[in-house]
């Protein structure tokens, strides 16, 4: 009688206590933190591809322009200077918690969006272009490509609110005070007017 009697105080408890502590931080949200902070990561990424594609499609664009329209050289040269300065001003995931970065960043962007806008307004004094085959290609192009950015900001705006909510609610403020403590609110884009609705790329 004893026998059994021993045999159960000697169960191993550790094994079954780290089963449940497991189970434990598991379900507490513990991983949402780096998990959010990689999926606002790659929204990013999204973004500045949708940043590249567009600054790829505009050397295209001006000589299309120029070949109709050499005497707005002015608009001209202001589109690829601005295009020059917004793909060198880059931003790495590991700058998105820097607000002047972002800033920089968003900067250089509209920059280029109205050095764009500018050369859009001029193509209704050039009927011939308007109705070129390989303007209105690229015409589509970067209609497409003005969308795309438009949504890949707004994903990028949402997984950055979601992470930045985690490090300031519970659970997520405990674990962001404890274990992940150098994890720092990243920055959004700020709010421009009209910047929810991509422009209109209309010839």
């Amino acid at each position: 009688m004893l026998a059994p009697r021993a045999s159960l105080t000697r169960f191993p408890l550790m094994p079954v206590l780290a089963l449940f502590l497991g189970l434990f931080v598991s379900g507490c949200g513990i991983n949402n933190i780096p998990a959010f902070e990689e999926q606002a990561k790659a929204k990013w990424s999204d973004v500045q591809n949708q940043y590249q594609r567009r600054a790829d499609l505009i050397p295209n664009l001006v000589e299309t322009v120029k070949g109709f329209a050499a005497q707005e050289r002015q608009v001209l040269e202001a589109v690829i200077t601005a295009r020059a300065k917004a793909t060198q001003v880059q931003v790495n995931v590991n700058q998105l918690t820097d607000p002047e970065a972002i800033k920089r960043f968003q900067d250089a962007q509209q920059q280029l969006s109205g050095a764009l806008g500018r050369l859009i307004a001029t193509v209704e004094n050039y009927p011939d272009l308007k109705s070129n085959a390989n303007f209105l290609a690229l015409q589509s192009q970067l209609e497409g490509t003005e969308n795309r950015i438009a949504v890949a900001r707004r994903d990028y705006i949402e997984a950055v609110r979601l992470y930045n909510t985690e490090l300031r609610t519970l659970p997520g403020v405990f674990w962001a005070n404890t274990v992940y403590r150098n994890n720092k609110p990243m920055q959004s884009f700020a709010s421009i007017e009209g910047a929810d609705k991509p422009p209109a790329v209309k010839f």
